[in-house]
Order: C-alpha cells, then sequence, then structure tokens
C-alpha cells in the first residue's frame, strides 16, 4: 500500500522557525530543534527544514542546524535553501539529511538538477516550484524564484514537465496566493501538477484545518502534505491529522516513530 504522506514545515529565518502570509510579515514561532523533535514524536514521516533567506540573502544553509535537527528527530529532513552547487548538496548529506529541495538554481541552471539527481540518487531530489496564479501562461500559473519574489515569466506544468525529465525525484509546489492564508491548498494547481507528471507531488501552501489536508490528497492529488502554521500554533497535532485522514479512508502510517 502506498501511504500518504504529513510533512510539517520548518520555515527557517535567523537560525528561528518563522511563519508569514504570502512569504512575507514572518512571525517567530519556536527553535527549529525542539519543533522537529516534537513533531518528529508525533509521527510525522518527514520534515522539511527551508532555510528561506539563504538564497535571497546569497549565502548557504546553515548547516550547524541542520545536524543538531537531524540528530533529535528519528524521520527523514529536508532541507532546502541556498543550494546551488553539487557540493552543497554533499555537506547537507553529510550532515544527515534524506533529500534536499532545490528551487532557485534549478530554474538558472537546470542541468543542475540532471547532475544532483545522478550523484545523489533520484529519490534525494526534490525541486520546489513557488507558483503563483496569471493569465500570462497557458496553464495559468507562473513560476517565482528567490523566495517567491522575482518572476521568471515560466509555466508552471510547462516548468515540471521539464525538470521531471532531468531526474526530479519530487516535486514540492507552493501556492504564493494560498500561502499562510490558512484558507486550503490551491488544489487546482496541485491537481495540474500532479496529472502532469508521474513523480509524487507534495502540496504546499495555505493549510488551515485537517479538512484541507484531506481535500490535498484526493481532490489534489497529491502524495504528500507539506503543513506549517497549523502545526506551529498547535492547533492539531500529526497524530490528530493522521488519525482523521484514516477515519476518511486515506492511507497513513499510524505507527509512533
Amino acid at each position: 500500500m502506498k501511504y500518504k504522506r504529513i510533512i510539517p514545515c520548518l520555515d527557517i529565518k535567523e537560525g528561528r522557525v518563522v511563519k508569514g502570509v504570502h512569504f512575507v510579515n514572518l512571525r517567530d514561532t519556536a527553535d527549529p530543534v525542539e519543533a522537529g523533535a516534537l513533531y518528529s514524536r508525533e509521527g510525522a514521516d518527514e520534515i522539511a527544514f527551508l532555510d528561506i533567506m539563504a538564497t535571497v540573502e546569497g549565502r548557504k544553509t546553515m548547516i550547524d542546524l541542520v545536524k543538531r535537527t537531524v540528530k533529535a528527530i528519528s524521520v527523514p529532513l529536508a532541507v532546502g535553501g541556498g543550494i546551488s552547487e553539487l557540493d552543497d548538496i554533499s555537506k547537507l548529506v553529510n550532515a544527515g539529511a534524506s533529500k534536499v529541495s532545490i528551487n532557485t538554481a534549478a530554474v538558472k541552471n537546470p542541468e543542475f538538477v540532471r547532475q544532483a539527481s545522478k550523484e545523489f540518487g533520484q529519490s534525494a531530489i526534490i525541486v520546489a516550484v513557488d507558483a503563483q496564479k496569471t493569465s500570462k501562461t497557458p496553464s495559468g500559473y507562473e513560476v517565482f524564484i528567490n523566495g517567491g519574489r522575482t518572476p521568471t515569466g515560466m509555466d508552471v506544468i510547462e516548468w515540471v514537465r521539464r525538470v521531471e525529465t532531468f531526474g526530479a525525484g519530487e516535486l514540492l509546489p507552493t501556492s504564493i496566493d494560498a500561502d499562510g492564508t490558512k484558507e486550503g491548498y490551491d488544489l487546482e494547481l496541485t491537481r495540474k501538477i500532479a496529472e502532469a507528471v508521474s513523480i509524487p507531488v507534495i502540496a504546499s501552501g495555505g493549510a488551515g484545518n485537517m479538512e484541507h489536508l484531506y481535500q490535498a490528497l484526493t481532490e489534489g492529488k497529491a502524495d504528500a502534505v507539506l503543513a506549517a502554521s497549523i502545526f506551529h500554533f498547535r492547533e492539531v497535532t500529526v497524530r490528530d491529522v493522521k488519525e482523521y485522514l484514516k477515519a476518511r479512508g486515506v492511507p497513513v502510517r499510524l505507527e509512533a516513530n
């Protein structure tokens, strides 16, 4: 049976977990090591660690913080932010990361995705896609880079199909429009991407309650859901979500980690 995954997301700024709306107005919420340990105990399938200012500030991901987070958890850690060279991935893998998430560097140099997949294995490479609604592209969505600050003019569906051929193992599309609103994922965006590729798709951006996660996994056809606010502010626990989804017929792992 193919289980659907629940992935709490740690958005990191200045060494702390933060959460904003539409990628701005960031609020401090937690210590990443403590938050990661809590979500791991609650049964998260994976944890995402996204150093959201690394690319914008032109620096690399905080390796020491990654190491400390890895030591505190018993589930895979996916790390993103400031990754632009194979050496960056090597350092993160050596620090204990199971996967890396590439966004801006993939757009600027798609060949980097192919090289990374060949070097570290397809399953270790996630391509993150920050998307916003537009009337300028065939799919109705445009790819953004630099933490959602810079439009590229690229069509989201055309882009995800390309990176799949380059060897991406998973896709992490985040709706800039829905991010932090807690009004639900952009189901149209998620579904369009899931129907366009054969690799796993992780829904991201906008989760406000357990129903939203259910919708992303069913209507949105996602293989996994990433959420931040509802976990950080303790509105629900990972265990709550899994029990809710199981009761509604969604296959999830309930074993404690």
